[in-house]
């Protein structure tokens, strides 16, 4: 056999169907309905026909002896190599993320999964942390049928977006084990109550202004019977000025609560001297001016930004990073201000 290039495809516009009729093999070509039809995409194409001593087909007018038909890319460009290499890099990441997710599926219970990706955080679940989890997770769901705490609600996806997500603050700093945390907006209790339940040592203080969501986070307490652990009704903005919450805890959270600028100004007062507020945020660059002239203003700086990738969790929690920010001096007492000003002058 010898290879024939099809000179008739030379000229085909780039991304123009073509149609190429190939015979079965040993069936003639007039035989329409038993001939197998290829449609291929042209782009710069070369169609190399290898040639059968035993089979006739015509084409265009002419007989050729064919048996395949093979198609070879002309040299791509310098932008289709970078479109090409940027699609297998895009390609390779999804198939990761489609592995980790392909592993929590065939764990039967999503919280052992939980307990393995805790450890590796250097937070040690026991049997009965991880039941907790689990039923917490169970009348979130419940709860959720008539009061909006959350839009996630497979158990899988609760161990991952809302516990593991919460664990990752025990990565991004050192813990004693015994500290009093404040968690601003609370909504369904995260981070604060999984917190709680991973470190039995600390106690929370969950702030949380809706009141359904605050009765939500003291249902979920009592059925967990969890100790030390508060819920105050209330406006952060309010609360931290009364003298039994002003500048007395030595972390705060927030999660989903506004810019960085804004929960800076809502978790600083909170804070002793030497306590650090965790913020939990996708991309921020766009937010670090505005933080700082914050910072600059309630007496803090920021001394970690804790991507999750650092933390081995780039499949899992994708895009999220943890700022880490320490109260180096007092608060005045000017902040916070009322709603009406950080909405008329945002930082």
């Amino acid at each position: 056999m010898k290879p024939w290039t099809a000179q008739w495809y030379a000229n085909v516009p780039a991304r123009v169907k073509v149609i190429v009729r190939l015979p079965v093999l040993k069936t003639p070509v007039s035989n329409e309905p038993s001939s197998a039809v290829a449609e291929w995409l042209a782009v710069s194409p070369i169609v190399q026909v290898t040639e059968s001593p035993t089979l006739i087909v015509t084409n265009d007018g002419s007989k050729r002896r064919s048996a395949t038909i093979t198609v070879a890319l002309a040299p791509a460009t310098a932008t289709e190599s970078a479109m090409a290499s940027a699609a297998t890099s895009a390609a390779t990441a999804n198939a990761r993320r489609d592995a980790a997710i392909r592993s929590r599926v065939m764990t039967t219970d999503p919280f052992l999964a939980l307990g393995r990706d805790a450890a590796a955080l250097g937070l040690h679940l026991t049997d009965a942390q991880r039941a907790a989890c689990a039923r917490y997770a169970a009348e979130l769901v419940e709860a959720t049928k008539t009061v909006n705490l959350t839009a996630i609600t497979e158990p899988a996806d609760i161990a991952v977006k809302h516990f593991l997500d919460s664990f990752t603050a025990y990565a991004a700093r050192a813990w004693t084990g015994h500290e009093r945390l404040v968690d601003v907006g609370s909504g369904a209790g995260f981070p604060g109550l999984a917190l709680r339940i991973a470190l039995p040592g600390i106690s929370v203080t969950a702030v949380e202004a809706t009141g359904k969501k605050a009765r939500a986070i003291e249902r979920f307490r009592e059925l967990l019977v969890l100790e030390r652990v508060a819920v105050e009704n209330a406006r952060a903005e309010e609360l931290a000025r009364t003298p039994a919450h002003r500048a007395r805890y030595d972390v705060a959270t927030a999660r989903a609560l506004g810019s960085l600028g804004l929960c800076v100004e809502l978790c600083f007062p909170f804070l002793r001297v030497g306590g650090d507020a965790v913020v939990w945020k996708g991309r921020i660059d766009a937010e670090l001016p505005g933080a700082k002239k914050a910072l600059s203003a309630l007496g803090g700086e920021i001394v970690a930004v804790v991507p999750t990738s650092s933390l081995g969790l780039a499949e899992e929690l994708p895009g999220r990073q943890l700022v880490v920010m320490r109260k180096a001096r007092a608060t005045p007492d000017r902040y916070p201000r009322t709603p009406a000003e950080m909405k008329r002058r945002p930082w």
